[in-house]
């Protein structure tokens, strides 16, 4: 007998999803939490969410093609004597060796030299295709000590000491062992093909005053010619970004959950950290509290994919922006055209994040010979090269509408914001209104 009244049609749970669902039944399958790089996935407030308010009457914008709008960036101004020169506002954040191909190192030395900018170890230490094609490199000094040796700090450019990263702040790094090869090994004094699980904490300092210490140390071994560079996960800026300024600091380098070079456990990328939008506005908030606001640097990443991304952080108050997932997609990382193996891989391009299991079609985040020899790191270094001269153009474009000769001047007034999230965030009106939620009664 059929009833008089239609059916209500099946409904599949918000709270229990498709995904939520998959991963209970692969918990349940291996009893092993799941690692994978890509950043987070899930929808955060970004610098999408805001818009810039171009010059008119109010505003007086400059000529593109007449007047001069300045890119350059100097980093290490507080104590260096060899501070750092760039002509972009766009570095590269760091990758190791070991997560990324030797070639693929390559490539972004390549890249960034011919852009004018820098490139960043990563952790594992310093390779010769890295220092050989980078002008300006940072050593990146970390909790593992993987690699370190003070010749290779004296070599670098600029030390990075790196407390946290936005894919895991308060948590270590995951080099899997099908990643550990033969060089990888040696470079790390790792057995070769066992898993490495760094250690989320530097083992010869527990806090900020062991830190200035710590800094004073690679200062004295680097005759105190190099800019130290503190790095932060996005957890809690303020007092992050304060601590490290005080603890002798040249440059602080905060990093938003959404980066995501790094892999790590995938409940760790999606629900721990602050989105990079968030963190801006506390950090500057720290420097300009204590004064040193531009004379300490700061450089934020997490997330950036666009001129425009670039140009709304230096509004917010940074000095510089860093790139990682973004360099490798301009590499070739993801790309459609190797959808096929993508497939073979059960997953997808523009989905693919097992980054850690070393089987890269393109042969960037890989350490199998065969793989990685598809990757030319002449033409990965010039694709590289093209995109941050896009992005460093874009940026100018929008610096020059709102009446900016130089990307620095772009500043907080020139920005508005979607939602209220990210007004409240970013510490900018709600666009129409002159209200920055809990801040002001606005109107």
């Amino acid at each position: 007998m059929t009833s008089e009244f239609p059916h209500t049609p099946p409904r599949k749970s918000y709270t229990f999803s498709d995904a939520v669902n998959a991963e209970i039944r692969r918990a349940a399958a291996t009893g092993i939490y799941d690692i994978r790089g890509g950043g987070t996935k899930r929808f955060l407030p970004h610098f999408d969410d805001l818009l810039f308010l171009g010059a008119s009457i109010s505003r007086y914008p400059l000529e593109g093609y007449r007047e001069k709008c300045a890119t350059d960036v100097w980093l290490g101004t507080r104590f260096a004597k060899k501070p750092i020169h760039l002509d972009i506002p766009v570095t590269i954040a760091g990758m190791s060796f070991g997560a990324l191909s030797g070639p693929a190192k390559e490539a972004l030395g390549r890249g960034a030299s011919e852009a004018g900018t820098s490139t960043t170890t990563g952790d594992g230490g310093m390779t010769e295709e890295e220092r050989g094609h980078s002008k300006t490199l940072i050593y990146q000094y970390l909790p593992s000590r993987y690699g370190m040796n003070p010749d290779d700090l004296r070599r670098a450019d600029a030390i990075e000491v790196v407390v946290g990263q936005g894919a895991k702040p308060g948590g270590g790094g995951m080099l899997l062992g099908q990643k550990i090869s033969d060089r990888v090994a040696m470079m790390r004094n790792l057995p070769k093909g066992i898993d490495q699980r760094s250690a989320c904490r530097h083992p010869d300092w527990t806090g900020p005053d062991d830190l200035e210490i710590k800094i004073l140390e690679i200062r004295e071994i680097t005759d105190w010619e190099k800019p130290i560079y503190v790095k932060v996960g996005g957890a809690r800026p303020y007092y992050d970004t304060a601590l490290a300024v005080k603890a002798g600091a040249d440059v602080v380098v905060l990093d938003g959950m959404q980066g995501g070079t790094a892999a790590t456990q995938d409940v760790f990328i999606e629900h721990v950290g602050q989105p990079i939008l968030a963190c801006i506005p506390q950090a500057v908030k720290a420097l300009q509290d204590l004064g040193m606001h531009r004379k300490v640097q700061l450089i934020v990443s997490g997330g950036i994919r666009t001129g425009a991304d670039v140009a709304k952080a230096m509004a917010l108050g940074a000095d510089a922006v860093a790139i990682g997932t973004a360099a490798l997609v301009a590499l070739g990382d993801n790309d459609p055209a190797l959808e096929a193996e993508y497939q073979k891989l059960q997953t997808t391009a523009g989905a693919y994040d097992d980054w850690h299991e070393g089987k890269d079609p393109a042969g960037i985040t890989t350490q199998d010979p065969e793989l990685y020899k598809r990757f030319d790191p002449v033409l990965g270094g010039r694709r590289l090269k093209n995109y941050l001269k896009v992005m460093t153009l874009e940026a100018q474009t929008i610096a020059r509408a709102c009446g900016k000769n130089h990307l620095h001047n772009l500043e907080p007034e020139d920005l508005c914001a979607l939602t209220i999230e990210a007004a409240a965030m970013a510490g900018v009106p709600l666009a129409g209104t002159g209200w920055i939620p809990g801040r002001n009664g606005g109107f």
